[in-house]
């Protein structure tokens, strides 16, 4: 049986790694009496992937990873039995079932991730955001170059752009996250405020959520893919 977790990741555990993430989860699934399965061969290791880990210093209230169950446990039993052995700061919001199918994982289907970005100091949204954020997005192209592990490539920003809305509490992103077509908001805001001639702002990047492309258009959250185990 195949399972997702959905957990959220705040506080100062914001500052860690994705390995030490793997190692928090791998010891609190023991601690927790998790029924999770483990491969073969002479160094078996807990079956478990993240459909996209976050990066350094980002929160996120939409963080997700795939596991595989002996046998089956109730989704609320699991998430009060994860919580009573972790900290505040990393915190499961539902485990649910999903499809066996290879090709359902959450790192191989996730398409999009909702982002709020907000400046840590003065007002959560700047005045020139607002002045100068829709003349900057309604631009033919916005080309930037993005580092790769082995290159640096020109990317069109603006098409990886699904929505963006200013709020009252910051500014909101939809932005493409697959593994063929992604773009990091950091990316987004460095070129908006270099075209803009603004100083770079100390900003705050909290994930929302993570999605997969829906069949029928638009996009189905990670967590919305799965059923309640009872």
């Amino acid at each position: 049986m195949k399972v997702r977790i959905k957990f959220t990741k705040h506080g100062i555990l914001r500052f860690i790694g994705h390995l030490d993430v793997m190692r928090y989860f791998q010891k609190a699934m023991r601690r927790a009496d998790i029924p999770i399965a483990f491969t073969g061969g002479y160094s078996p290791h807990m079956i478990m992937s993240f459909a996209q880990p976050l990066g350094i210093g980002l929160t996120s209230d939409g963080e997700y990873m795939d596991i595989e169950l002996t046998e089956p446990v109730s989704s609320a039993a699991a998430v009060a039995a994860l919580n009573k052995v972790m900290t505040e700061d990393i915190r499961v919001v539902s485990f649910r079932q999903i499809s066996g199918d290879k090709k359902s994982s959450g790192m191989t289907i996730v398409a999009a991730a909702d982002y709020l970005v907000t400046a840590k100091e003065g007002p959560a949204v700047p005045d020139f955001w607002r002045e100068k954020l829709p003349e900057f997005l309604g631009q033919p192209s916005v080309t930037v170059e993005k580092k790769t592990k082995k290159s640096v490539k020109e990317l069109d920003i603006l098409p990886l752009i699904y929505e963006a809305e200013l709020r009252e509490d910051g500014l909101f992103l939809k932005l493409a996250a697959g593994s063929a077509d992604n773009v990091k908001p950091d990316l987004i805001m460095e070129a908006f405020c270099d075209w803009a001639k603004e100083p770079g702002q100390n900003l705050h990047y909290h994930r929302l959520d993570l999605y997969a492309a829906d069949p029928d258009g638009g996009f189905l959250s990670l967590e919305a893919l799965g059923s309640d185990i009872l």
